[in-house]
């Protein structure tokens, strides 16, 4: 169905899919999941908005697949077989963030194909767009499984070598509340990346130890004041498994990630002041949602020792992200 209309007139829809217990409505804005919800469970599961004017307006990226490089690059340059590129510094008038202000999560794509329980979308980038070089086309899937598990594949073949680093970016609350204040999590990292007050890494990872970020056991997210960077599960790519869960004590309801992707960006929302009401007319606050992006770590087409970040053409870029749900008692 309809959903709103791009600035260059284009017609941006609206799908739902479902099986195993889910319903989600994607949009061909972003590639986004605009809503999921568990059988059982009255509030959605993501944060949204009801209307494309305030997906336009809004810089959080609700649920949408970022790139072609997610996360930041430091200055917004690098080098590949010895060429320099700038791409668009959006991130602090300094730096590159999420595929520039005209990235991934910012185009429309085009629906391929639509099922009762998936549809997979597809996007065109251009050489030259936000600075990159290549051009690149990129698909996304989603699907509804058996299980409660809503399955992201994404996938990208470049014409020339580029930068390919795909997210997805939904917000997550698994009870409705204001804030995820009631959820615990846990994750799979002993370590994390160093970065700058820029949020830019150096370089250098360090142990999670008797830091903000030491999920290993599951506790509270906020006994911190914030939460913004990337986790390291790994030095590469690895097979599909498990990486880390998130489950709020209030409503039961508990969300397993596994993932084939190195890195996990964790960000717990506290900069959320959306100007626009959300799904269900909710006014969205600080920490209303965490995004939890399984991805590469940030800046590595800069940082030697951290994983490849460069997809060259003959390769296919290819990633698989599963978020599995589950209700169990409140406490």
């Amino acid at each position: 169905m309809k959903f709103g209309e791009m600035p260059d007139g284009s017609e941006v829809s609206r799908h739902r899919i479902e099986g195993g217990g889910l319903v989600a409505h994607v949009l061909s804005f972003g590639a986004a999941v605009q809503e999921l919800t568990l059988s059982g469970h009255e509030a959605p599961l993501t944060l949204g908005f009801e209307d494309l004017a305030s997906y336009l307006v809004d810089d959080s990226y609700f649920g949408a697949i970022v790139g072609r490089c997610a996360n930041r690059i430091g200055q917004g340059q690098f080098k590949i077989d010895g060429t320099a590129y700038q791409v668009d510094r959006n991130f602090e008038g300094r730096h590159h963030l999420h595929g520039g202000s005209e990235g991934a999560g910012r185009r429309n794509w085009i629906v391929e194909s639509v099922a009762q329980d998936r549809i997979t979308l597809r996007l065109d980038l251009a050489d030259g767009e936000m600075g990159y070089p290549g051009n690149m086309t990129a698909r996304c899937t989603y699907a509804c499984l058996d299980g409660g598990v809503l399955d992201v594949r994404l996938e990208a073949k470049t014409e020339a070598p580029t930068v390919c680093n795909f997210a997805h970016h939904s917000y997550w609350n698994l009870d409705g509340g204001p804030t995820t204040r009631d959820h615990v999590m846990q994750i799979n990292a002993d370590s994390m990346t160093d970065v700058d007050y820029d949020f830019i890494p150096t370089g250098q990872s360090r142990d999670v130890t008797g830091t903000r970020y030491d999920f290993r056991v599951e506790r509270p997210i906020h006994d911190e004041v914030f939460i913004d960077n990337n986790l390291c599960l790994s030095d590469e790519r690895q097979a599909l498994r498990r990486i880390g869960s998130l489950r709020s004590l209030k409503s039961g309801v508990s969300m397993e990630i596994r993932s084939t992707e190195p890195g996990l960006q964790v960000y717990d929302g506290f900069k959320l002041a959306p100007a626009s009401r959300g799904l269900g007319g909710r006014v969205y606050e600080a920490n209303a949602g965490i995004a939890l992006e399984p991805q590469l770590w940030p800046d590595a087409i800069n940082q030697e020792g951290f994983p490849n970040a460069i997809l060259r053409p003959g390769e296919t870029y290819s990633q698989q992200t599963q978020f599995s749900f589950s209700k169990g008692n409140a406490l």
